[in-house]
């Protein structure tokens, strides 16, 4: 028959020593669940910055484009068209634009001054512009003798 002494490993594991050892566990899993849930809301928070900063890239991109098409624009124009201030509008779902020349003198040789500006519609609004300095030369023939050069283009940041 078995005494209590041959059963000392048994004796051990008594309960009242497993009873201190639970309340151990149980705060270090309140202690990783504590962190797992601040390392979810960090990554929460970065995640929501970088997706507000692609949107504020994204219209800065949009805005520069647009008012490069608004010069763009009326550089076509400003060959075919007498010579005088010209100001052409371009509206889409990206946003809005309006370009501008003026060139001085009037007639032949001359400069040429181009103005674009834009501002992009979504969530973010941004404006940029385009401004082109540059010279004219030609003959009087207002399709096909012209030349422009375009000695000095600023964009806006």
């Amino acid at each position: 028959m078995m005494t209590k002494e041959s059963l000392e490993s048994i004796r051990s594991t008594f309960r009242a020593r497993t009873e201190s050892e639970r309340g151990f566990v149980m705060v270090i899993a309140l202690v990783l669940a504590i962190l797992y849930f601040m390392l979810m809301t960090l990554v929460m928070i970065d995640s929501s910055r970088a997706q507000a900063e692609a949107q504020r890239f994204r219209a800065r991109m949009v805005a520069a484009i647009l008012a490069e098409d608004a010069a763009e624009l009326s550089c076509k124009e400003c060959l075919s068209l007498d010579p005088r201030t010209f100001t052409s509008e371009l509206k889409n779902e990206m946003g809005t634009a309006s370009g501008s020349w003026t060139r001085t003198p009037t007639s032949g040789n001359g400069t040429i001054e181009i103005h674009g500006d834009a501002e992009a519609s979504g969530v973010i609004h941004q404006k940029a512009s385009v401004r082109l300095i540059g010279t004219v030369t030609g003959n009087g023939d207002p399709i096909t003798s012209y030349t422009m050069r375009i000695s000095w283009p600023t964009h806006s940041q």
